[in-house]
């Protein structure tokens, strides 16, 4: 049975590493749909939401199932509780993703108002921290966890860098530029939302490993 159980606990591992590769997919297509002004792939972006969905309740209900049926202790409990909240968490990030999709949808044939410099930055960021945050959460490895928190601070300059330059230089001086400047303001609040969300799941593991609640306490991470 302990042989059964884990080899379930390596397929719940699998899932919820699709389920992450599928997020960061749909974060880089909908950046790079941007970047070319190429509404099919936002469209793309858009059509493989619902098989995320899918992939998610797939991952929930395996879960349940495991705790229902081998009623884990310990280490293992908190494993699948922990995945389902990785599972929450990478589903809304595919989400943000979509909503960045839209967003150029809206502007695809339009101008594009300025160089993209800072947002694909941000795009990358949020990539390495969702990643990071996945490989943390399959090896249960703190270390990982951490590195993902402290990029944080980042991604919010990267944002904030954003916000200042569409507003500064383009909306006060020009009112008329609202219309791609805003969309642009929303995908860098998207992507930095997407940091957010990734620090979750770093938060969460961390407590998963170490027992620590390290969420809203920075000074807990040394």
């Amino acid at each position: 049975m302990e042989r059964h159980f884990d080899g379930e606990l390596k397929e719940l591992h699998k899932e919820i590493l699709k389920m992450g590769v599928m997020a960061q997919e749909a974060i880089f297509k909908s950046v790079e749909a941007l970047k070319n002004r190429d509404k099919q792939q936002a469209k793309e972006v858009i059509e493989a939401d619902d098989k995320i969905d899918q992939l998610e309740l797939s991952i929930d209900e395996r879960c349940i199932y495991l705790i229902a049926r081998h009623q884990p202790m310990a280490g293992d409990l908190r494993f699948i509780t922990t995945g389902m909240k990785v599972n929450a968490e990478l589903e809304r990030i595919a989400d943000l993703a979509l909503d960045i999709a839209q967003r150029v949808l809206g502007i695809a044939d339009k101008p594009l108002l300025k160089p993209l410099v800072d947002i694909p930055k941000l795009s990358g960021l949020a990539q390495r921290m969702v990643s990071g945050a996945i490989d943390a959460f399959v090896q249960r490895e703190s270390s990982l966890a951490r590195d993902v928190i402290l990029a944080d601070t980042e991604a919010d300059k990267l944002r904030n860098l954003v916000q200042e330059e569409l507003i500064k230089d383009y909306l006060a001086k020009d009112p008329k530029t609202a219309d791609r400047a805003v969309p642009l303001l929303l995908i860098a609040r998207h992507l930095e939302r997407i940091c957010d969300h990734a620090t979750n799941i770093a938060e969460d593991i961390i407590y998963m490993v170490e027992g620590k609640v390290v969420r809203h306490r920075l000074e807990e991470l040394s």
